[in-house]
C-alpha cells in the first residue's frame, strides 16, 4: 500500500475529525460539558497538567492551544487566570462545537480555524504560552514541523507546554488476544492507517474515512523541541493513562510502562 504524502495525510485527518464530529455530541460526556462550561471556575484539565501549568504560572498570560478540539481545555484556562484564550484548530465541525460551549460559558476565547502548517501570521511572536494536549502528535506528519510551527506563535520568553499520550504505548495494541505483547515498532516510521470513526467513548468501532496515525520517539520529540530553538525545563513520565479509558489496562502493571508525559520548553529571549 503506498504511503500518502504530509499534504494527504493531513487533508485524510481533517476530514476524518469533521466527519467524526457528531458522535461525540451524541455522548455523556458532551452534556456534562454544556453544563459545567457555564461555571467560571470550570475546568477539565486534569491534576498533573493543571499542577504543570499553575507551576509555569497562567494568570494574567495570553494563551494559545493548538489542536484544541472542541475547545473544553481552552475554556478550562480561563480557571488558571487566563488573560486571553485563542484555541486553534482545522476541523470546522469540532470548531462549531467549542463555539457551541463558549456561547454558554461566561469567558470569552477566540477560535480560529487553520491547519497548524499554515498559522495567520497575527498568531504569530503573540503568546505567552502555547498548550499541546493529549493525541496531537500522532497526526502531525513531521513533528520537527510541527514544533517550528509552535514555537512561531510563542512570544520571546514564552513556553510551550505539552502534556501527551507516551509514544512507547503504541507499541501495543489494547485489543489483542494478548494486550500486554508488543505489537509493533517502537521505530516504526510508516504511519497506522485508520478506517474507523475517531471516537473516545460510547462507541464501539464506528466504519469511517481513512486516517493516518504516526508515531514519534521520545527521543524524537525532544529533538524537534530543541532543534524549534526551544529551552527545554522540564520533562517527566508517568505511569498513569491519560488516553481512552481502553488503554487504561496498562495502569498498575507489576511491570509498569509509561503512560504519558509532560514537557515545558521556553523560547529563548533576544
Amino acid at each position: 500500500m503506498d504511503m500518502p504524502s504530509a499534504q494527504q495525510a493531513i487533508a485524510c485527518n481533517k476530514d476524518a475529525w469533521d466527519q467524526s464530529a457528531d458522535l461525540h455530541k451524541t455522548t455523556e460526556t458532551w452534556s456534562a460539558l454544556l453544563s459545567g462550561v457555564r461555571k467560571p471556575d470550570f475546568s477539565c484539565l486534569d491534576p498533573t497538567i493543571t499542577g504543570l501549568l499553575q507551576d509555569i504560572g497562567v494568570a494574567g498570560k495570553d494563551v494559545v492551544q493548538l489542536c484544541c478540539n472542541n475547545g473544553r481545555e481552552s475554556l478550562s484556562l480561563f480557571a488558571l487566570g487566563a488573560r486571553s484564550v485563542v484555541g486553534v484548530d482545522q476541523s470546522r465541525a469540532f470548531l462549531q462545537q467549542a463555539r457551541e460551549l463558549a456561547d454558554v460559558s461566561p469567558h470569552d476565547p477566540e477560535f480560529i480555524e487553520s491547519d497548524i502548517h499554515h498559522l495567520p501570521q497575527r498568531l504569530h511572536a503573540r503568546f505567552d504560552i502555547a498548550l499541546v494536549t493529549i493525541g496531537v502528535l500522532g497526526w502531525m506528519p513531521d513533528v520537527a514541523l510541527f514544533m517550528r510551527h509552535v514555537a512561531s506563535t510563542l512570544k520571546p520568553g514564552g513556553t510551550l507546554v505539552m502534556y501527551e499520550t507516551h509514544p512507547f504505548l503504541e507499541v501495543f495494541d489494547p485489543k489483542a488476544p494478548n494486550p500486554l505483547l508488543p505489537a509493533s515498532s517502537y521505530f516504526q516510521r510508516e504511519p497506522f492507517v485508520l478506517q474507523e470513526s475517531i471516537v473516545y467513548e460510547g462507541q464501539g468501532d464506528v466504519a469511517g474515512p481513512t486516517s493516518y496515525w504516526y508515531v514519534h520517539t521520545l527521543g524524537d520529540v525532544v529533538s524537534s523541541a530543541i532543534c524549534a530553538d526551544l529551552q527545554i525545563s522540564h520533562l517527566q513520565e508517568y505511569a498513569h493513562s491519560n488516553r481512552e479509558e481502553l488503554y487504561d489496562q496498562y495502569e498498575h502493571q507489576p511491570a509498569q510502562l509509561p503512560l504519558c508525559f509532560t514537557l515545558a520548553a521556553t523560547k529563548p529571549c533576544v
